[in-house]
This record gives structure tokens, sequence and C-alpha cells, in this order.
């Protein structure tokens, strides 16, 4: 008994065996989200960050560096696999899909190269 239509057999359409790695990665990326962003708030409301000066001590700390790298890419590749599920829910053209699904990857990963670049200056512009 097969569980696939006529028009999908026609059309070759099936099962991708890669929903479930897309589904597995964002819920990961997620779950690290959590306590990365705990982190961030707590570190935040902590008062570390007061001035400029704060800011550039703590950041300058290996342990807060680590955090904040970790930070910036999980939540950069968590925008991406979120971003990744509309587009392809909402964009029906499949042209504008894959020029959308480009430029999303090619911005997020230049903001998050740029982000990761900008916490290594801190840290070794003190060492």
């Amino acid at each position: 008994m097969k569980m696939q239509s006529d028009l999908g057999r026609v059309r070759g359409l099936g099962s991708a065996k890669s929903g479930s790695s897309h589904w597995w990665a964002q819920r990961v990326t997620a779950a690290a989200n959590l306590p990365l962003g705990l982190w961030f708030i707590y570190s935040i409301l902590a008062g570390h960050t007061a001035s400029f000066d704060a800011v550039h001590a703590w950041l300058s700390s290996y342990f807060h560096a680590t955090m904040m790298v970790l930070l910036i890419i999980s939540v950069a590749w968590h925008f991406v696999l979120g971003l990744q599920v509309v587009i392809e829910d909402y964009v029906h053209n499949r042209k504008a899909e894959v020029v959308s699904m480009l430029l999303i990857r090619a911005l997020t990963a230049f903001m998050t190269v740029a982000a990761i670049i900008s916490v290594l200056r801190i840290v070794f512009a003190g060492a």
C-alpha cells in the first residue's frame, strides 16, 4: 500500500529526508538560545554594561567573549532556519524563493562574521 498520491509519484515528490534534520536544528538552536540569552540578560542587568569602558572590559574576558560568539552563531543560525520555513510556506514563485533564501543567507553570514570579528577585536585589542 503506497501512501503517496498519483500526482506526487508523477512529479517524483515524496519524503525529502531532510525535514527532520531541519526540525532538529531549529529545536537545538532554540534550546541553545535559552541559556545563552539568559546569560546575556543577566549580564546586562548585572550592570557590567553601564559605559563603553565597562562593556569593553566585560567583553575582553575570554569567558564572556566566548559566550557572546556562541550567542551570535546560535541566534544567526536559528534566524536563518526560521526564515527558511516562512519563505518556503509563503513565497510561491520559485525564483523569488531562491533569491530570498540566497539574500537571507548572504546577509546573515555577513552580519554574523562582522559581529564575531567585532568581538574578537575587543578581545585581542587588550592582549
